[in-house]
């Protein structure tokens, strides 16, 4: 095993895997950029390294910097969590060039999988059902108009090389082709550096459903079972559980043996998730693989009683697979809610600030995956998500009473949060009674009490946005800063300078 590993990320997902290194004896070392210099995972590290100012494309997403951490801490793997590099082949790819061990798949795996057209191609013949569209990028407006007739309306422009909701959008008839088509190609080179888009049939209010994978270095690959991820805002999930209360035990075997085909299709290792969408009438259809450790993972591990993150790390270091497929076992019922800095009623928008106040629940069958603590200012730079909300019980009906308990005892004063929504969704009978779909959200707020009150966000573009973040600096600058411009160096601060963490030293 690893004596010291980088942690390639910030957040609740930085401090997961150290915790998680803690446990199996590991040093674990943190990264921050400015914004984070005091926050949660640079205190728990035992070591920390500053690796630059605050935006990410500086900092987190810079390969040479975090390489330069990696290499002079004297770690011997990176774990890169979710986001930021974890499914940047390149960042894999440098890595293994400076003779650290990536925790995660190698990066020809990674690169097949990363790209949504690449991946398709792959599992043409290989059995996995895949959804009606096209095997290679557009090339042009001409060529998307030609494959949508023959496909038929709706269909889905996608991004062929990122997720998370950008670069997507639903055409309902050609009329709409043209405009869509530009936006999502724009919006797919602003966030993934690739303009490339493809076409998919849409599925008519589908499902999605996830199963976990876990492959090594010596050929073993089982799957964990599956995940219900239906609850999704701008097709971003914000509500999971396991099980799904769709699946049985012949459909779970069904899906999971076409997830193992996706991993020996690619000599896949390490932990994945190869996400579906399900019709009305229960068939499933390949949609992508995450070639990293997901979000929602914590709602697996209550379930199957593995964790996940000890195993990534141990099959990084060589290990065998400690278990077979008839090994997994499932027990009880989990949820999963994800607590984010934001405000439901504003179109779920972003709502940074000072945790002035933090009570968080406690007690039998409840999890929190937190990244703030009580004075802790969440940045603007970043993903608003601060903390994740887990619960367990012996059936579905018991994880959602600890869940709205949870939920209740949950207090978090100085920034707004979705915890509100939370507790409406999680009292909705649709949800209850599991009648989930991708449109749920939206269904659920057609419906929420007070909706035609309420009115939405206008778009913002990215200059009205950056906009937004300068004159939200500037104000924070001017509140702090006293008249001549010069502040008290306490000692406090000084400790926290770059490179004031080191060796042995825990901030």
């Amino acid at each position: 095993m690893f004596k010291k590993v980088l942690v390639a990320n910030r957040g609740e997902i930085a401090v997961r895997i150290i915790r998680a290194c803690r446990e199996l004896g590991i040093s674990a070392v943190a990264v921050y950029s400015d914004a984070d210099r005091a926050s949660l995972h640079v205190r728990m590290a035992d070591e920390a390294y500053r690796i630059g100012p605050p935006p990410s494309s500086e900092s987190y997403l810079s390969i040479d910097r975090v390489i330069d951490a990696a290499k002079g801490c004297g770690a011997q793997a990176v774990h890169p969590g979710y986001g930021f590099l974890a499914e940047n082949p390149r960042f894999a790819k440098a890595c293994a060039d400076a003779g650290l061990v990536f925790v995660g798949p190698s990066a020809e795996s990674m690169r097949i999988m990363g790209s949504k057209t690449g991946a398709r191609s792959v599992l043409q013949t290989s059995g996995v059902p895949l959804v009606p569209g096209t095997y290679r990028s557009l090339t042009s407006l001409e060529e998307a108009a030609a494959e949508a007739r023959l496909i038929g309306y709706p269909v889905m422009i996608k991004a062929a090389a990122g997720g998370g909701g950008k670069g997507m959008r639903l055409v309902q008839d050609e009329s709409r082709l043209a405009v869509d088509f530009e936006t999502a190609a724009s919006e797919a080179l602003n966030a993934f550096g690739d303009a490339s888009v493809y076409l998919e049939k849409y599925i008519t209010r589908p499902r999605h459903v996830e199963i976990q994978v876990l492959a090594d270095k010596h050929g073993n690959a089982v799957h964990l079972g599956e995940r219900e991820c239906s609850v999704q805002r701008r097709h971003q999930k914000v509500i999971e559980e396991c099980p799904s209360p769709l699946l049985d035990d012949e459909l779970r075997a069904r899906m999971g043996a076409a997830a193992l085909r996706v991993v020996r299709s690619v000599d896949y290792e390490n932990a994945g998730t190869v996400e579906f969408l399900m019709d009305d009438r229960r068939n499933f259809y390949f949609l992508e693989m995450n070639t990293r450790l997901q979000v929602e993972h914590p709602v697996t591990e209550a379930v199957t009683g593995l964790d996940i993150v000890h195993e990534q790390l141990r099959i990084a270091a060589g290990d065998r697979l400690t278990l077979a497929q008839d090994d997994v076992r499932w027990r009880g019922w989990a949820m999963e809610c994800r607590v984010y800095a934001e405000d439901p009623d504003n179109n779920f928008f972003p709502c940074p600030g000072t945790v002035r106040d933090l009570s968080e629940p406690q007690g039998p069958g409840v999890r929190i995956d937190s990244g703030v603590y009580k004075g802790w200012q969440v940045p603007i730079h970043y993903d608003p998500l601060i903390a994740k909300l887990i619960t367990f019980g012996s059936d579905r009906q018991q994880a959602i009473q600890r869940m709205r308990r949870a939920i209740r005892e949950y207090r978090i004063q100085g920034v707004k949060t979705n915890l509100r929504f939370f507790a409406e969704v999680f009292c909705d009978r649709d949800f209850v009674d599991g009648r989930l779909s991708t449109e749920f959200i939206e269904d659920f707020l057609a419906r929420r009490p007070g909706h035609a009150e309420e009115v939405p966000a206008p778009e913002c573009s990215d200059a009205i946005l950056a906009a937004a973040v300068l004159a939200y600096v500037d104000h924070q600058r001017r509140r702090t800063d006293p008249p001549g411009g010069k502040r008290e160096r306490s000692a406090w601060k000084m400790a926290m300078r770059p490179g004031a963490y080191g060796p042995g030293r825990r901030p």
